[in-house]
């Protein structure tokens, strides 16, 4: 098993209100739901709740663990203590604390790649090769009954002379190639994202822009810098031992940059262009072996990045687009460090030798200012409605819901929606895994994604998810942004998140492409006051209903 560190079993205890566990729940992870084996040989944990220390007293669990989430409960290795006690960055994949900033040692530690014995065993997982037939590449869902209404926000572009917002793909004067490929996407009407961000980087311009959930700002950045490229006649070499990527994305998340990936796959069908796609908690010579076949696009999560980076395995002279998705979670504690280590490279074009693209649905004020030092001075700023609404696609109620009644609650939600795809966002890991189980044992299919579940395990759960062999995913906030899952009609915050944005990006996971969602929420007076004002304005902006009691609060 895992070595614990001591100081997370008072962490756990608080937060789950007594949570018991009998032998009857072994016996339901047995039967029932696939991702958990066993937790403990018929042991009985219910009296003692479920306190954490216990768990890895007990050796027999400890060894065997939930098949699935290996190491039982007690796995700690992925992750920093520090940024363990930071609920909104409960996962982060790469970031790397404070204090390891210039070392060599910084770019391993997203990936747990064995490099320190204490990081566990060394990290094999190869994920399978998407497949590469046409109908998949251009598998899509289908645009909802409000997908028209998008054109009603208000855009506001602030900026020295922004070049016109297009009014139709023609207008952009696209390769026959790109136009095709558009079309085979299923994309045939601009969102207001796409109808400004598209000139402003065609024209050159740096840009950041703010626009609602699920309002295609992956395509808004990805499509400009193809018809570049193609226009460049760029073609990709494998011959180079050393890669020279024209293009590259940042994310937060690995599910994230994948998905990013997979989008980039469609608009590059047919061309010389390639998209390579790199993150952590995967073997890094798969990463490296892939950037080595020819790279033009690089998707990347940031630990990952930089380790190939420092193996020399990329080089950045060749740099012409910057894209930080999710870009005010790249700038702020967890990767703003990553990333200005990257923009510091002495091979890393300046920034008025490149053009730098910052794309996310929320942007506080401090990180906009963070954003000065990697834009040119005269980016444009486009924002879709208001800096970091929610999508008023969404239906968000919020409930009265004290720490020891949520579970209760959660029951009666999930049985009253029926097999509806549903996300439940808790604040802790080991929560979600718990969450998970107890869910299973009252026969409603759950699983679980999280950072401390191994790459392979997370993939699993998201594929089962969306496959619906799971209906529900329980998440912590690694889960919380850009993911892009068709028919999630709802989403539970269990808890609550530390900041406004964080919630507006979690219940953004449905209500996407003009679909309807709803989002309910669990608010406790004791933990979430500090979210009840911020609260109250996302309502009122996006139009919903703000219960009596939550404006007495605020």
């Amino acid at each position: 098993g895992a070595v614990e560190r001591p100081n997370r079993s008072q962490h756990m205890q608080d937060h789950f209100g007594g949570y018991s566990r009998s032998r009857g729940m072994d016996e339901c992870l047995n039967r029932q739901c696939q991702p958990v084996s066993r937790f403990g040989s018929g042991r009985n944990f219910a009296n003692r709740g479920f306190q954490e220390s216990n768990v890895v007293e007990d050796s027999s669990t400890q060894n065997r663990g939930f098949r699935g989430f290996p190491g039982g409960f007690g796995r700690s290795e992925s992750i920093k203590d520090e940024q363990r006690d930071r609920p909104q960055s409960d996962i982060f994949l790469g970031s790397r604390g404070r204090g390891a900033f210039g070392s060599r040692a910084a770019a391993y530690k997203e990936c747990n790649e064995g490099i320190d014995s204490e990081r566990g065993p060394k990290v094999t997982y190869v994920p399978p090769p998407p497949p590469d037939d046409e109908q998949a590449i251009f598998a899509r869902y289908q645009t909802g009954i409000n997908f028209d209404k998008y054109d009603e926000n208000v855009v506001e572009v602030s900026g020295l002379d922004p070049p016109a917002p297009l009014l139709t793909f023609e207008e952009a004067n696209l390769c026959q190639t790109l136009n095709m490929n558009i079309a085979k996407a299923g994309y045939s009407k601009l969102t207001p994202v796409q109808k400004y961000s598209i000139p402003i980087i065609l024209a050159g311009r740096d840009l950041m822009a703010c626009a609602q959930t699920g309002s295609g700002k992956t395509a808004a950045f990805l499509l400009p810098i193809v018809a570049h490229m193609m226009r460049d006649g760029v073609t990709a070499s494998s011959f180079k031992e050393q890669q020279e990527p024209e293009c590259i994305i940042v994310a937060p998340t690995r599910e994230l940059i994948n998905q990013i990936f997979l989008e980039a796959r469609k608009f590059v069908y047919r061309t010389c262009i390639r998209p390579v796609v790199v993150y952590g908690g995967t073997q890094t010579g798969h990463s490296i072996r892939q950037v080595m076949q020819g790279c033009n696009i690089l998707c990347a999560t940031p630990g990952r990045l930089l380790d190939i980076i420092g193996r020399e395995k990329i080089g950045l002279h060749n740099v012409k687009y910057l894209v930080l998705d999710e870009a005010d979670r790249m700038l702020d504690m967890g990767f703003g460090l990553d990333m200005k280590k990257l923009i510091s490279y002495p091979s890393m074009p300046p920034k008025d030798k490149r053009q730098t693209l910052m794309f996310s649905a929320t942007f506080p004020e401090e990180v906009q200012r963070l954003a000065g030092e990697f834009l040119k001075t005269d980016y444009l700023f486009v924002v879709v409605g208001h800096v970091g609404g929610a999508c008023s696609d969404v239906q968000q109620n919020i409930l009265q819901v004290p720490q020891y009644s949520k579970r209760d609650k959660l029951i009666e939600i999930l049985q009253s929606i029926g097999h509806e795809r549903t996300m439940v966002f808790v604040d802790k890991k080991k929560k979600a895994d718990y969450i998970a189980a107890f869910l299973c044992q009252e026969k409603i299919s759950a699983t679980s994604i999280h950072g401390d579940r191994e790459q392979r395990e997370r993939e699993v759960a998201l594929q089962d998810f969306r496959s619906g062999k799971c209906p529900v995913l329980v998440a912590t906030s690694v889960a919380a942004r850009g993911l892009d899952i068709e028919n999630v009609q709802h989403v539970i915050n269990f808890d609550l998140p530390s900041t406004i944005e964080e919630y507006v990006h979690r219940i953004g996971r449905t209500g996407r492409c003009g679909n309807i969602g709803k989002a309910v929420c669990f608010f406790d007076n004791t933990s979430d006051g500090h979210l009840a004002q911020p609260l109250v304005k996302v309502l009122s902006d996006a139009q919903q209903e703000v219960p009596v009691w939550l404006e007495e609060i605020a």
